[in-house]
């Protein structure tokens, strides 16, 4: 019903192949709402278990769940959701060639995963395969979101705006979060790969949208691609 979609933008849905890292508090949502619109295919990866810790925010989970891999148990939500979507189910870390090979059959990749190592090698392999990536982050009341166009609109990238020779990123398990900012966060994931489907509006190519519940104030940051990104920079660009 909707003008911007109509039934070719449910065809381009229906024919999308998407990727997601991590199915914790912000691949619930995301991964949930995605097969609700009727995205056609859905490529879970996570190596963890459900446990009652996660329970508070991971919202594909149920108590009757705990002890089961993630990516299993949130395959189950979401053929409950819509049977007709397909959900492959991977236990284990995306890394090395595999994940150069996922990224490039992937049409829109979402990075919903807590730890700076993944977030770096998901945004080079995307960077190297010019996919487009959806990055999120959630912890204590604060989030953010900004998506990665690779080669488009002279997007940055997330070494663009984080250095990966930084400390660790912290995490909800260390520091903890508000189980609603997660949702938000990774419900605006989705949006924002559904706008990257259907080719609608405007992404956040460049901006980096934060959110602070506790004032329920938002900021948008405006990032600018670096020539000196090791990434995607003039410099990776002279490497390769």
């Amino acid at each position: 019903m909707l003008p911007q979609i109509d039934i070719a933008g449910q065809q381009k849905l229906i024919e999308a192949k998407i990727l997601i890292v991590g199915a914790g508090g912000l691949g619930s949502p995301a991964s949930m709402y995605l097969a609700a619109a009727g995205v056609g295919s859905i490529t879970l990866y996570d190596d963890d278990k459900v446990d009652l810790s996660n329970l508070q925010r991971q919202i594909a989970h149920a108590t009757s769940d705990i002890g089961l891999d993630k990516v299993i148990s949130t395959q189950q939500t979401l053929e409950k959701i819509n049977p007709q979507v397909t959900v492959a189910a991977r236990k284990r870390r995306l890394t090395g060639a595999e994940l150069l090979e996922q990224v490039e059959i992937a049409d829109v990749v979402l990075d919903c995963s807590d730890n700076f190592t993944t977030r770096f090698a998901i945004n080079q392999a995307c960077v190297q395969q010019q996919t487009p990536l959806v990055s999120g982050a959630a912890i204590r009341f604060e989030g953010q979101i900004s998506v990665f166009t690779p080669g488009r609109n002279q997007s940055p990238c997330y070494n663009c705006l984080y250095q990966s020779d930084g400390e660790e990123l912290q995490n909800c398990a260390r520091n903890g979060v508000v189980a609603p900012i997660t949702g938000i966060v990774g419900s605006m994931q989705a949006l924002e790969t559904i706008k990257l489907i259907t080719g609608i509006g405007e992404p956040l190519t460049g901006r980096l949208l934060m959110l602070d519940g506790l004032a329920m104030e938002w900021r948008t940051l405006r990032l600018k691609k670096n020539p000196a990104c090791p990434t995607c920079g003039d410099i990776a660009g002279k490497r390769t």
